[in-house]
């Protein structure tokens, strides 16, 4: 268990995402959220799993700054196009909630997953857990 003044919500809370402290006024949220299709047009897929993936920080009344994609896809075995639907999806999302996309990872796999890192702040003493 991480034990940390700053340390607002961690692993023992069963939240959906942690919470530290930055500064009096400001704690950061951060949480990460992916999963497997469970639709087939791939760009309402990237929708889902960013709204999923956001959705962490609004329960906590936050508001999202930065989203990072997270990718496993068939390079072999899908067109590429697949794969850009999923991440246009996304990227409409996290633009709709007024955070930027920053970044990501991804990673050939057999089977495609897709989600997103997402950091959000709000002020310490508006914070839902």
């Amino acid at each position: 268990m991480e034990n940390h003044p700053d340390l607002l919500v961690g692993r023992e809370t069963s939240d959906d995402a942690g919470v530290i402290s930055v500064r009096e006024d400001l704690v950061l949220i951060q949480t990460v959220d992916f999963f497997t299709p469970m639709i087939n047009e791939p760009r309402d897929f990237g929708r889902i799993a960013a709204a999923n993936a956001l959705s962490d920080v609004y329960a906590m009344e936050g508001r999202p700054l930065t989203a990072m994609n997270l990718v496993c896809f068939p390079q072999k075995d899908l067109h590429v196009e697949v794969l850009k639907e999923i991440l246009l999806g996304g990227l409409e999302v996290v633009h709709e909630a007024g955070a930027l996309l920053v970044g990501g990872h991804s990673v050939d796999d057999p089977e495609i997953k897709y989600g997103l890192s997402i950091t959000g702040t709000i002020h310490p003493r508006k914070l839902v857990k």
